[in-house]
């Protein structure tokens, strides 16, 4: 018996399209993750309060809002928390031709409150709509 060793003429093949899938998915989530981090990098300039009133015409209309959504026109509470109710209140209390509205809110309110107060203004014709803050202990 003879035995031959079996010679291959074929060089050994290397299959490269799974790496290429590998390194395509590797690509894209690198790139996916970039844009990622670059939208973290975004700088937002918050507003500031400054400690100067500025100088109106007269006294503002103060609008209050409680940390459980009540409003206040003037320091008198509405009866409902509805905007019909609101909106009836702006108007009596000297409408668009007073001088300001103010808005005074609870830092425990919610947003929907202030946007709210600020839409009925918008509708009624208020041109200036200021929101009170507070300033913190040793700012300027």
């Amino acid at each position: 018996m003879k035995l031959r060793s079996r010679v291959r003429d074929d060089e050994p093949e290397i299959n490269l399209i799974s790496m290429i899938d590998v390194l395509l998915v590797l690509l894209i989530f690198f790139m996916v993750s970039t844009t990622f981090e670059h939208m973290a990098m975004i700088r937002v300039e918050l507003p500031r309060a400054s400690a100067q009133p500025v100088a109106g015409a007269g006294a503002p209309l103060v609008v209050t809002i409680t940390a459980n959504g009540a409003y206040l026109v003037d320091g008198r509470p509405l009866a409902s928390d509805r905007e019909a109710t609101l909106r009836a209140a702006l108007a009596g209390a000297g409408g668009p031709k007073a001088a300001a509205l103010l808005i005074r809110a609870d830092a425990r309110t919610t947003h929907q409150s202030v946007v709210t107060v600020m839409d009925v203004a918008g509708q009624l014709g208020y041109r200036q709509v200021d929101i009170a803050t507070t300033h913190e202990a040793g700012a300027p």
